[in-house]
């Protein structure tokens, strides 16, 4: 880039005192002009010759490479060096352009590992990340990137995923807690026992989907390549024409006529559609990845923005897909006792439900006041606590002790208790929704989206209180994995013909559907391989509004490249025209080439800052 730069500035002066220094030898001029072209023409016309060896005979190195040639052999040095140099400033904004969208992109590469603390007998070794085993120790100090992914076995920090997620609030890791690689630990120093090798870690994995990003091509960049591989040959044989015809049919000047040809090989140069579209996929994928949007490729950018059906799985998707307590109601007896006696009760058990009760008590277990447990699979527990017999479980287990209870009717799991034999109770424990759902189906219909389904394997009544609750369209309830995958099939037959179907699943479970849909998006990517391998797009959080912000990217970009297409392609067809017929001369045209191609890209570079 610098290079180019010092070139285009000696060009510059050198062509500059060509044309006001009034030399009294002409030929002292002309040489100044060749210096001054060759200086910044030599490198086109090199890459011109070595792509007509390599049968790329059509390019924009061709181009104005004979449209620089021929003016000089008219008498046009000045035309000829300032097309040239014109031409180069514009180059130069388009690496400029480049650079600067391929930074969205790569900055997300800053989350590569350099290295990696391995704990040995003698301390710590600094080793290479892909030299560490699974089952070994690192350690990783503050400030340094996390190498690998594992589970923390010794201290506590903070840890800063922003790089991964996007998002700026750090999270706490402590002892028994997954880290994951790319992040980076902020405060503290952590021992981590290695449970992935880096090839399949998860650092890993997201940078093989960055790189790899930019090879899927949409409809629009294949449509500008095609029309590439047609448009130049055309207009060089319409450039012949003009130069051939009308001097020896019609008995014109053959040096006004060449002159017309030239500046219309200037004019058809498509730089600005060849380097506008793509730069406006790459931003908008650079953009999507700052948010924690991963996006495969340019080619799903496209479709998202074409979304028509949106398809929800429930459960760590639509809800938390974490069992929480919901509501508690006692009948003679204090709730906060009552939770307290049945959070001992379920001291030992390691059962979700139980899980759910320990962690709405928020209080340390006294073990030395519960003497009993007995287990009963599939219905509950009993346990003595304080001398008291506590029976928590499903009405099954009521009615085998002869309870007495009042069963409830409420969505939901429901838990039991009976104390010495009377019914004291119950709990409700349901899977909370998330708090950002019912806003972003709102947000979808609002965008444009015709239809919001859920499908689910849960309970009807579970199923149709989710779905009553975010004003889904349809749902369907009680669904094996291949119902789904034949659900998502028949949708796929109600969408428009451009119309696109988007699945949004956990990606642990939903890979067939993820796989059939139009659009694959996996919720809450982090640490998830199934997510990242069967995805198109993997949404880094569990974040249910990144869906509509990934639209939104889309539909951006898609309206900056269709931008981009219309006017270049309009100020092409004119100029072309103007020059055919003698009106706009090489000046105007090398401008209005140069001009487009920077008023595309600055369009372009909407998308990344």
């Amino acid at each position: 880039m610098k290079k180019r730069t010092l070139k285009i500035i000696l060009a510059t002066i050198l062509f500059i005192i060509a044309l006001l220094v009034p030399f009294q030898q002409e030929w002292i001029k002309n040489i100044i002009f060749i210096i001054s072209y060759i200086i910044v023409g030599f490198e086109i016309i090199k890459k011109a010759v070595r792509n007509i060896f390599r049968g790329k005979v059509f390019d924009e190195n061709f181009l104005m490479t004979i449209a620089t040639i021929g003016a000089f052999g008219i008498g046009e040095s000045a035309e000829a060096v300032g097309v040239m140099l014109f031409y180069q400033v514009g180059e130069a904004f388009q690496d400029y352009a480049v650079d600067k969208s391929r930074k969205s992109i790569s900055s997300l590469m800053n989350i590569r590992p350099d290295y990696a603390n391995k704990k040995t007998e003698n301390g710590a070794e600094k080793v290479d990340p892909e030299e560490i085993s699974i089952g070994e120790e690192i350690i990783i100090k503050p400030g340094e990137k996390v190498p690998l992914d594992g589970i923390v076995i010794e201290g506590e920090s903070m840890i800063d995923t922003s790089a991964l997620t996007g998002e700026s609030v750090p999270k706490r890791v402590v002892k028994g807690n997954e880290i994951l690689s790319g992040c980076i630990n902020v405060d503290g120093v952590l021992t981590v026992k290695v449970n992935k090798e880096y090839e399949e870690s998860t650092v890993s994995k997201i940078l093989e989907l960055v790189e790899n990003a930019t090879n899927r091509k949409s409809r629009s960049e294949n449509f500008i390549s095609k029309f590439a591989k047609y448009y130049t040959p055309i207009v060089v044989i319409i450039a012949l024409i003009l130069a051939i015809v009308p001097p020896v049919i019609l008995k014109l000047e053959f040096t006004d006529w060449l002159y017309r040809a030239l500046t219309f090989l200037v004019v058809s140069c498509p730089c600005a559609l060849v380097i506008s579209i793509p730069l406006g996929f790459f931003g908008g994928i650079g953009g999507a990845s700052k948010r924690g949007i991963l996006i495969k490729g340019s080619n799903y950018l496209e479709a998202l923005s074409r979304t028509e059906i949106a398809v929800f799985d429930k459960t760590g998707t639509l809800t938390k897909g974490e069992f929480e307590v919901q509501k508690i109601e006692t009948e003679n007896i204090d709730e906060e006792e009552f939770l307290r006696l049945v959070a001992h009760a379920e001291n030992f058990s390691t059962h979700p439900v139980a899980t759910s009760i320990k962690n709405a008590y928020k209080k340390e277990i006294d073990h030395k006041i519960i003497f009993g447990k007995q287990e009963l699979s599939g219905r509950g527990i009993i346990a003595k606590v304080e001398g008291k017999e506590i029976i928590v479980g499903n009405d099954k287990l009521m009615k085998e002790k002869g309870i007495d209870y009042k069963r409830s009717n409420e969505v939901g799991t429901i838990v039991y208790v009976a104390i010495d034999g009377v019914y004291s109770g119950h709990i409700l424990i349901a899977d909370k929704i998330k708090e950002d759902a019912k806003n972003t189906i709102c947000q979808l219909k609002n965008k444009g989206i015709k239809k919001t389904v859920m499908l689910t394997g849960d309970r009807k009544e579970v199923g149709e209180a989710v779905f009553k609750n975010l004003e889904l369209d349809e749902a369907y309830t009680e669904l094996l994995p291949a119902n789904k995958v034949e659900k998502v099939e028949d949708f796929l037959k109600q969408k428009s013909q451009d119309g696109k179907l988007m699945f949004v699943g956990d990606g642990i479970n939903d890979a067939p559907v993820l796989a059939l849909a139009d659009i694959g998006v996996a919720m809450g990517g982090l640490g998830s391989d199934a997510a990242i391998e069967a995805a198109d797009v993997v949404i880094m959080t569990d974040e249910l509004s990144k869906i509509v912000d990934s639209i939104k990217i889309s539909r951006k970009t898609m309206k900056i490249v269709k931008q981009n297409i219309v006017f270049a392609i309009t100020v092409k067809i004119l100029v072309l025209i103007l020059s055919a017929l003698g009106i706009s001369d090489m000046w105007a045209a090398v401008f209005a080439d140069v001009g487009v191609s920077v008023l595309a890209i600055l369009n372009s570079l909407r998308m990344i800052i």
